[in-house]
């Protein structure tokens, strides 16, 4: 089985599912995991993959067309 983890954290994925029963599977060729660190697709010079939510208010939201990037790249679509 292979899965691809889109994230901002591919360090934080990969040492926590490299670690128990995951962590065994992939070592035994199982399955395989492959974190893709989303802001390596970004355009911009400060690699920017957030955006203000609509409305206003708390919080962030991120970037459709960063996220669609990363993956059609990453998953050859």
């Amino acid at each position: 089985m292979n899965f691809h983890v889109m994230t901002l954290f591919p360090d934080m994925i990969m040492d926590g599912l490299n670690t128990s029963i995951t962590g065994r599977a992939i070592k035994s060729g199982v399955m395989s995991v492959t974190a893709h660190d989303i802001r390596d697709y970004s355009n911009d010079k400060h690699l920017k993959v957030d955006d203000y939510p609509y409305g206003g208010g708390a919080g962030m939201v991120m970037r459709l067309v960063r996220y669609v990037t990363a993956m059609r790249i990453s998953l050859r679509i």
